[in-house]
């Protein structure tokens, strides 16, 4: 993986000032995903990664995570769990509360389809505080499966997500980082 990859994939990022309030600088992935080489550099980066840590299966955290999770199971040869907002899921699920900066949220999954031992990969599109895919971790880890590792495109390492990850024994992995966000 060269360097001018990494920096392809950050020019594809889009920065949107001020939303969704005042003061926060988003970093937009659509415009990565709308590009098919950016889209399949940052897929092939993401599988190649995801495949050091052996996974059985992917755990795709709504909402882009589910783009690039299905995007590197197919290359991997892997499928595809979804880890989702409450509500969207028919049928019986299990599920974990989590704090937000302002507020909680929750997520969930349908209930057996991930058994113990397992090793999953969880993947979504950028590690901001790391609250969902913490959230996401304690959720695998409900079922006896293994959360090996996180995967995200996109790092805002100021707001500290990684390291709360880690602290929490879950190997982080991005491919590009914002700093100051």
């Amino acid at each position: 993986m060269a360097d001018d990859d990494l920096a392809r994939l950050a020019a594809l990022v889009r920065t949107i000032p001020d939303f969704p309030q005042p003061g926060i600088q988003f970093r937009d992935i659509t415009t990565l995903i709308a590009d098919p080489h950016g889209f399949a550099l940052a897929t092939d980066l993401l599988a190649i990664r995801a495949a050091r840590y052996r996974p059985d299966i992917l755990v795709a955290v709504e909402a882009r995570g589910f783009i690039f999770a299905a995007a590197m199971a197919r290359v991997m040869g892997l499928g595809v769990v979804l880890a989702r907002k409450p509500g969207k899921l028919p049928g019986a699920a299990i599920g974990v509360d989590y704090a937000l900066e302002y507020g909680s949220d929750r997520l969930e999954m349908h209930e057996g389809m991930l058994s113990a031992g397992q090793r999953t990969v969880l993947v979504d599109d950028l590690l901001a505080t790391g609250g969902t895919l913490l959230a996401a971790a304690e959720l695998v880890g409900r079922t006896g499966a293994i959360a090996a590792a996180a995967l995200c495109v996109i790092d805002l390492p100021d707001l500290g997500g990684a390291k709360r990850l880690a602290d929490a024994g879950v190997p982080v992995e991005t491919l590009i980082a914002f700093a100051g966000d």
